[in-house]
């Protein structure tokens, strides 16, 4: 009996143990961990990897309540309001030729006047140094605060660009289409820049050539670290008004970016312009569009100054007042030939 119970218990024992392990097999695995979003410093900061993918994107941008002020600002009146928002998306790999970017930023505004404008502000892949795609042309660097006019409203074209980056010296050409800007069709435009920089100082020259009215200009401009602040100044010459610069024919402009503290600055500003454009009104915001007129012989200066503050982090607001005198060489009726105008900013930046 002993030897028959031994038996009896050891196959209920084994048939416990096998059931078990039977049961263990079929029990469903547990589902894998997600993958989160990580963050991605190999570009500077805000960027995350896409999830997948060895790509880093970077979502930024901001939103502008503004007011301007200034004679005729909308329609008959002295004052316009307008909202803006911008967004841009940047995604960035690291390739065997270089940095490998994708870019694309859009915009739209919103007033009485124009109501819901959406528009791209620049799309463009770039590939270590080489860039092609609709973006804003070298023209559009400026000095600090909001008192300069560098270069015509109108220098974003479709281009193909490189760019050589030597950390304190770097050489870019640019080849752009004109389309549009002139009456003449199938323009072209070439642009060439050096850049230098050394301590605190940094030193552009630029030069452009518009194919289609065979004229050309240089802008030279410099920034220096001085004191509790930041001095620019620039100086341009133009042949004749063409697709980069047609305000006058030549001008000069300086300002001064004092950092009263962390959150406050004040750049007071003032620019000349030697020549200017004939028949054309001269104004704040300057439209460069291309007709027939060509350079006189009459001036204008401008003064100004701006505000800013940064209210807490992501928040600030800006505030301008530039005052503006035109000499016409020829009268132009109703053209103002003096003028007060600027705005009054709150932006909320990410």
């Amino acid at each position: 009996m002993n030897i028959k119970s031994l038996l009896l218990g050891s196959a209920a024992a084994l048939a416990a143990v096998s059931g078990a392990q039977a049961a263990d097999a079929i029990v469903a695995a547990e589902p894998e961990p997600l993958e989160y979003v990580r963050v991605c410093d190999a570009f500077g900061t805000g960027y995350f990897y896409i999830p997948g993918t060895e790509t880093c994107l970077k979502i930024s941008g901001f939103i502008r309540f503004q007011t301007t002020f200034g004679e005729d600002q909308s329609g008959s009146s002295d004052w316009d309001a307008f909202s803006r928002g911008f967004i841009a998306f940047d995604a960035k790999s690291d390739t065997e030729f270089g940095t490998l970017t994708g870019f694309f930023a859009i915009e739209a505004d919103q007033d009485n006047q124009n109501s819901n404008n959406f528009k791209v502000d620049e799309a463009y892949i770039q590939l270590g140094g080489f860039k092609v795609g609709s973006f804003w042309s070298w023209w559009d660097k400026g000095l600090n605060g909001e008192t300069d006019i560098n270069g015509n409203d109108t220098t974003k074209f479709n281009s193909v660009a490189y760019l050589y980056d030597g950390g304190t010296f770097q050489a870019g050409v640019a080849v752009e289409e004109l389309e549009g800007v002139t009456s003449k069709p199938n323009g072209v435009g070439v642009s060439a820049i050096v850049s230098a920089s050394l301590g605190g100082v940094s030193f552009d020259l630029l030069g452009s050539y518009d194919s289609e009215v065979e004229e050309g200009a240089i802008r030279g401009l410099v920034s220096a670290d001085l004191g509790p602040g930041v001095l620019q100044a620039l100086a341009i010459w133009s042949s004749d008004p063409n697709a980069y610069w047609s305000v006058s024919e030549w001008s000069v402009a300086a300002s001064y970016r004092f950092n009263a503290t962390e959150k406050f600055a004040i750049t007071p500003g003032a620019q000349y312009f030697g020549n200017i454009r004939n028949g054309v009104e001269f104004n704040d915001a300057w439209v460069g569009s291309l007709g027939n007129e060509g350079f006189g012989n009459g001036d204008a200066w401008k003064v100004g100054i701006t505000g800013d503050y940064q209210i807490t982090e992501g928040l600030a607001t800006r505030v301008t007042v530039n005052y503006t005198e035109v000499d016409y060489d020829t009268p132009i009726a109703g053209a103002q030939d003096d003028f007060i105008s600027g705005f009054v900013r709150l932006q909320r930046d990410f």
